[in-house]
């Protein structure tokens, strides 16, 4: 969970329309699927399916993506951390408190 600032919420939405593909290309190859980004007032959720072996080495390889990184410096100005966000997170991580299989 994010913040989106709102004077950035129509921005957001926008360059969301045409995420670029080598961003998508390196989040398939990171073995993310089914990511989605909900919005709720002024609070963004995201959702994605990992079907890797290797969640932080997959999640660091996504960091370290330049086309990826170049897509941040375009949305990171539109988000603002929550309060309930670690000192080390950016989007806070929300507990799963029920899933059906």
């Amino acid at each position: 969970m994010i913040k989106v600032r709102p004077e950035k919420l129509a921005y957001y939405r926008e360059l969301h329309l045409a995420v670029p593909e080598p961003v998508l290309a390196r989040l398939r190859a990171s073995h993310i699927a089914n990511y989605s980004i909900h919005l709720l007032g002024d609070r963004l959720f995201s959702y994605y399916e990992y079907h890797g072996d290797d969640l932080a080495a997959d999640l660091a390889a996504i960091g370290r993506d330049e086309a990826t990184r170049a897509w941040w410096e375009l949305t990171d100005p539109c988000q603002e951390k929550v309060p309930e966000a670690g000192p080390d997170d950016w989007w806070a991580p929300m507990e799963q408190v029920f899933l059906m299989e």
